[in-house]
C-alpha cells in the first residue's frame, strides 16, 4: 500500500510537466528540418555572389581589352639590332637602327603595317692598299604587310607580322670614292627585302606600350640572300577608335 501511494504520488507531480517536454521535443523536432532546408539555400547564395563576382571580372577584363585593342592606329618609334654580312665573303656585322611604322587595324586582332627602317655598321673589310679597314655603311628598308595579334591580354599582347618591300644600301659613301666592290662590299643598289617576326607588347596605359620583337630580315643585294637576324624594341602609341 505504501509502494501504491508513492507511485500515486509521482504520477501527480508529473502529469503537469509532460504537455511542457511534448512541446520541447515537437520544437526540437520541427527545427531539425528547417535547419537542413536553410543550409543549401545559403550555400547556392554564396554560389550565386561568387558567380556575380566572376561575371563582373570577366566583364571589366573585357572592357580594358575593348579600350586597349579598339583603337584604329598605332605608331611604333625606336631602335634595333641587326646581325647583317656586308659582302660576298666578308664576315657578318653588327649594324644598329632606327624604326618607324605605323598600323592601321581592321579589328582588334587584325591589321596593316607600313614601316621603314635605316640600319648602319662599320663592317670590316680587311687591310687593302687603300687604308680603308672599317668603311660606313647604311641600308634603308621600306615595307608593308599583315600583322595579327595572336594573343591580347589587358596587360601585354604578342603578334606575328610577315613584310615585304625594297631595300636601298649605300656601301660607298665612306669608301673615298672607291668602288665598294673592290673592297669586298656590295655595289650600291636597290633590291628586295623580306621581315618576319614575333612582336611583344608590354601595356603601360590603354594607348602606350612598350615593344619588344625579334625579327628576320632578308635582302638580296649582289644577287644573294642575305638572312639577317635581330630585334627593334621601342614605344607604342594607339589612337583613334574602330
Amino acid at each position: 500500500m505504501a509502494s501504491f501511494r508513492r507511485f500515486a504520488l509521482v504520477l501527480a507531480l508529473g502529469l503537469p510537466a509532460l504537455p511542457t517536454m511534448w512541446a520541447q521535443d515537437s520544437s526540437s523536432s520541427s527545427a531539425t528540418p528547417a535547419t537542413t532546408e536553410a543550409q543549401p539555400a545559403q550555400q547556392q547564395g554564396a554560389q550565386s555572389v561568387q558567380a556575380r563576382l566572376r561575371a563582373r571580372r570577366e566583364q571589366r577584363r573585357q572592357q580594358a581589352i575593348r579600350d586597349t585593342y579598339g583603337h584604329l592606329y598605332e605608331v611604333f618609334v625606336g631602335g634595333g639590332y641587326l646581325r647583317f654580312k656586308p659582302g660576298p665573303d666578308l664576315q657578318k656585322v653588327t649594324m644598329y637602327s632606327w624604326d618607324v611604322a605605323l598600323t592601321r587595324y581592321y579589328n582588334e586582332r587584325l591589321g596593316v603595317t607600313a614601316d621603314a627602317r635605316g640600319y648602319y655598321g662599320t663592317p670590316f673589310v680587311g687591310l687593302n692598299d687603300f687604308s680603308i679597314t672599317r668603311p660606313a655603311i647604311s641600308t634603308y628598308g621600306f615595307l608593308a604587310g599583315p600583322t595579327y595579334r595572336l594573343v591580347a591580354r589587358p596587360k601585354y599582347s604578342v603578334s606575328a607580322r610577315g613584310l615585304g618591300g625594297v631595300a636601298l644600301g649605300n656601301f660607298s659613301g665612306d669608301t673615298n670614292g672607291i668602288t665598294p666592290t673592290t673592297l669586298g662590299l656590295y655595289a650600291d643598289s636597290t633590291t628586295y627585302a623580306v621581315s618576319g617576326g614575333v612582336v611583344g607588347e608590354a601595356n603601360v596605359t590603354p594607348n602606350l606600350s612598350l615593344r619588344l620583337s625579334g625579327d628576320y630580315y632578308g635582302t638580296g643585294f649582289g644577287s644573294q640572300m642575305q638572312n639577317s637576324v635581330g630585334f627593334t624594341y621601342g614605344f607604342v602609341y594607339r589612337f583613334g577608335k574602330q
